[in-house]
């Protein structure tokens, strides 16, 4: 959502403590639980919500064997305990427990988690909120690898960018799906059904481009396949709703 600053001073971006990624917990740093968990800011279109909810989703599903990834929607990341947090429309963190209580995470502490998020994606509104300028310079400057644009509104931008973080500078990742490497998935922009909207959304692909699905179609799908075997069934004499 929103940047709050002031990150920018006469000297530059501020950058990370690197102390703050060596957290001690005896120390009197702010814990997550003394830190606000959003900026309170609304979202002035559903897109910045459902766009990666439905990557959090598929990731959910396709990742569910895993716990060493976390996926924060409008969640703020709080790099500076004397500044007020980032919070972007979602982002990937690696290297991270996905649950650490039954209460979950109330905002992303660098210097809790000790892992930078590998990648940040954030949604064009209707009101510009840096994407372009201040957030894609913020991003780079604290270390996020990829940084995704998805612009739903053709603003004389490419509905989707993708950037790769080399030297300290955003280069842009050509081609779509675009394949991450340090994530091991692709990421792209396909025309499908989710919670019963007809558009473009985005998606997760595998190496070879195939698109993952959504919760949703997989539980089509296990269906279609169960009634392709109880007709199986029915056809060798056997009733499967007796089995």
């Amino acid at each position: 959502m929103t940047l709050e600053t002031p990150i920018l001073s006469e000297s530059g971006l501020q950058r990370i403590n690197p102390m703050l990624l060596n957290y001690d917990p005896r120390t009197c740093l702010p814990s997550a639980e003394d830190l606000p968990d959003s900026d309170d800011t609304p979202v002035d279109n559903e897109l910045q919500n459902d766009l990666p909810n439905l990557l959090k989703a598929i990731l959910a599903a396709i990742w569910s064997e895993r716990n060493d990834w976390f996926f924060g929607v409008d969640m703020g990341i709080y790099y500076d305990p004397n500044q007020p947090a980032i919070v972007p429309d979602g982002f990937l963190s690696l290297g991270v427990p996905r649950i650490i209580d039954e209460n979950l995470r109330l905002s992303y502490v660098l210097w809790e988690e000790r892992q930078i998020p590998t990648l940040v994606l954030e949604v064009v509104s209707q009101t510009r909120r840096g994407e372009y300028t201040r957030k894609k310079a913020f991003y780079a400057e604290i270390g996020i690898l990829y940084y995704v644009i998805y612009n739903p509104l053709r603003r004389r931008k490419p509905r989707l960018e993708s950037y790769y973080l080399e030297a300290g500078q955003y280069h842009v990742l050509e081609g779509e799906p675009v394949w991450l490497p340090a994530i091991g998935l692709g990421i792209g922009r396909e025309t499908g059904i989710y919670q019963g909207v007809e558009r473009e959304w985005l998606y997760w692909y595998d190496h070879q481009g195939h698109r993952y699905p959504t919760p949703e179609e997989r539980a089509e799908q296990a269906e279609r396949r169960a009634e392709r075997l109880a007709e199986q069934l029915r056809r060798l004499g056997v009733d499967p709703d007796a089995l």
